[in-house]
C-alpha cells in the first residue's frame, strides 16, 4: 500500500463499518467479536486489506467484475473528465459518451443494433423481460407473455428477475414471485443422470438436453411462450458450459414457435470467456443480450440491454398511439461516467490484446486444474472457457456426492491465508454449493495462474489430505 492510510484512521473506518455498513452476502453475526475484512487499494492483479496483507485476486472484485485489472488511469481520467463536462442528464436526451460507447459496443456485435442504459445487471434484465411482454401485447394481445428460463441460472437480485432465476436457495424466503415465468432443465453433462440422459455423451447429451426446453414449450402452450432466457455459460450455478448440439438446437426451437431469445452476458460479457461476448462461441444470433459487471470493469456503475433492430421497430411503429414505445426510464442510465469508463475499457482490452491473453491464460488455468484433478481425487470436474474456470469437488467421484459447503469454503480460506482469492458457488443450489470458480483479470500472466492454481493445490491437500 501506499501509506496514505494511518493506523488510526482505519481503525475509525473499521469502526464505522461494523457500526453502520451492512454488507452483501455476509452473516454480520461473527462481527460481534472479529472485524469485517477492509479491502483498502488495488493495483493490477492484486488488493490489500485493513491489514496491509495482500491478495491476488482470482475473482476479480470478488464477483466477476474487474476485468482489466486495478488502478487504470485512463479510465479514471476519462470518468474524470466527462464528469467535469457534464456527469448527468436523463437518457430522455443523448450524451457524447452514451453516443460514443453505444456505436462502440454495436460494432462488437454483428446483428444488434440498439443500446438501452440501465445501472445494473438486475435492471437490464428487467428491461428486457418488460420488452418481452409488451411485444406480446403489440402483436398478440398479450397471450404469448410467457418467459422460460433455464435451472441454475441466475439473472438478478430484484423480486422480477428472481422470478426468472434458476437457484433455489437464492430465492428461499422471497416469495411469491411474479407469474408467467416458467424453468427448464439445466444442461450440464456430469449431471446428466439428474435428467434422466444418463446413457448419452457429447452432441447427442447437447441436443437431447436442448429438446427438453420444448417438452416444456410444448407442455406450456407455445402460443403462450414469449422468450427463452439463458446465461450463455452458466455462472453462480456452476459454472457449466453447454455441450457440443445444444446452441444450434435451441436456435431451432426458437425459429419454430416464433421464440425470442435472451442472452444474459453479465457474467461473461466483455471478454471474460476469450470473446467479446459469449454467445459468440456458438454462433446464435439473439434478439436480447443484457451485460454489466465487465462492461466498465467496475470503475462506474453501468449495465446495457442490447436489441436487434427488428425488437427496436416494435416500439416506434405508431407514433399516434401514446402506448406504443417503451414507456419505461431508468434514473442512473442518464450517467456519463458510466460510457466514459466504459470506452476507455473497451480501448485497454483493445489496445493491449486481452481478448487473446484471455484465451492463452485460460486454457493454461484449465490445463493447471486438469493435473490437479489428477492429484486430488475430491475434484470430480474441471469446466469453463477463457478466464472463467470452475472445478467441482465431490466426496466421491462414482456417486458424485458432493462435498459438504463448510469443506469447500474451507478450501477458499485456506487460499487466502496464502494471499489467493478464489471463490465458490454458495447459496445458489441446495446441496449442490461445491463448485470452486475463477475468474481473474484478463491481464493474468501464467506467473498469476501458476500462484493459483497452486494455492488450491495445498488447499485440497490440507482440507482432504
Amino acid at each position: 500500500m501506499d501509506g496514505s492510510y494511518t493506523d488510526n484512521d482505519l481503525s475509525k473506518v473499521i469502526a464505522a463499518d461494523k457500526a453502520n455498513v451492512w454488507h452483501h452476502l455476509v452473516q454480520h453475526k461473527p462481527f460481534e467479536t472479529s472485524d469485517p475484512r477492509i479491502i483498502v487499494e488495488g493495483k493490477g492483479m492484486r488488493v490489500w486489506d485493513q491489514n496491509g496483507k495482500e491478495f491476488l485476486d482470482a475473482v476479480s472484485g470478488g464477483v466477476w467484475t474487474v476485468n482489466v485489472g486495478y488502478g487504470r488511469a485512463a479510465i479514471a481520467d476519462a470518468v474524470r473528465d466527462q464528469l467535469m463536462k457534464l456527469c448527468y442528464f436523463a437518457q430522455t436526451a443523448g450524451s457524447i459518451p452514451g453516443s460514443q460507447f453505444a456505436e462502440k459496443l454495436i460494432s462488437k456485435m454483428p446483428g444488434m443494433t440498439r443500446v438501452y442504459y440501465t445501472n445494473s445487471g438486475s435492471e437490464a434484465n428487467e428491461k428486457a423481460f418488460k420488452m418481452i411482454r409488451q411485444i406480446a401485447h403489440k402483436k398478440n394481445g398479450g397471450k404469448k407473455h410467457k418467459i422460460l428460463y433455464r435451472d441454475r441460472d441466475y439473472h438478478g437480485s430484484t423480486l422480477g428477475s428472481m422470478s426468472c432465476g434458476g437457484q433455489d436457495e437464492r430465492n428461499a424466503q422471497y416469495g411469491p414471485f411474479a407469474p408467467g415465468f416458467v424453468r427448464f432443465p439445466h444442461c450440464m453433462e456430469y449431471r446428466k443422470e439428474e435428467l434422466g440422459l444418463g446413457h448419452l455423451s457429447g452432441k447427442d447429451f447437447g441436443i437431447a438436453a436442448a429438446n427438453l426446453i420444448e417438452d416444456v414449450i410444448l407442455k406450456e402452450g407455445p402460443e403462450t411462450v414469449g422468450a427463452l432466457c439463458f446465461e450463455p455459460i452458466t455462472a453462480g450455478g456452476g459454472v457449466i458450459e453447454a455441450p457440443e448440439g445444444y446452441w444450434p438446437r435451441v436456435a431451432e426451437i426458437c425459429e419454430k414457435y416464433d421464440i425470442l431469445l435472451h442472452i444474459d452476458e453479465v457474467v461473461c460479457g466483455v471478454g471474460r470467456t476469450g470473446e467479446w461476448f459469449g454467445y459468440q462461441h456458438y454462433g446464435i444470433k439473439p434478439d436480447f443480450v443484457t451485460m454489466a459487471k465487465g462492461v466498465a470493469s467496475g470503475y462506474a456503475a453501468i449495465a446495457c440491454l442490447v436489441t436487434t433492430e427488428e425488437v427496436f421497430d416494435h416500439f416506434k411503429d405508431d407514433a399516434s398511439d401514446p402506448m406504443s414505445y417503451f414507456r419505461d426510464i431508468s434514473t442512473f442510465g442518464g450517467c456519463t461516467a458510466g460510457p466514459a469508463a466504459a470506452l476507455a475499457n473497451m480501448q485497454i482490452i483493445e489496445d493491449e490484446s486481452l481478448l487473446e491473453n484471455c484465451k492463452e491464460m485460460g486454457a493454461r488455468m484449465n490445463a493447471n486444474l486438469h493435473a490437479l484433478m489428477e492429484k486430488h481425487s475430491v475434484i470430480g470436474d474441471v469446466r469453463g472457457k477463457g478466464l472463467f474456470q470452475g472445478c467441482e469437488l465431490v466426496a466421491d467421484r462414482e456417486t458424485k456426492e458432493p462435498v459438504a459447503e463448510a469443506d469447500a469454503q474451507k478450501v477458499v480460506a485456506e487460499c487466502a491465508a496464502q494471499g489467493v482469492i478464489i471463490g465458490v458457488t454458495n447459496r445458489s443450489i441446495p446441496g449442490r454449493n461445491n463448485t470452486l470458480c475463477f475468474s481473474p483479470a484478463l491481464i493474468a500472466t501464467a506467473d498469476d495462474i501458476d500462484q493459483i492454481t497452486n494455492a488450491v493445490d495445498v488447499a485440497l491437500t490440507k482440507v482432504f489430505g
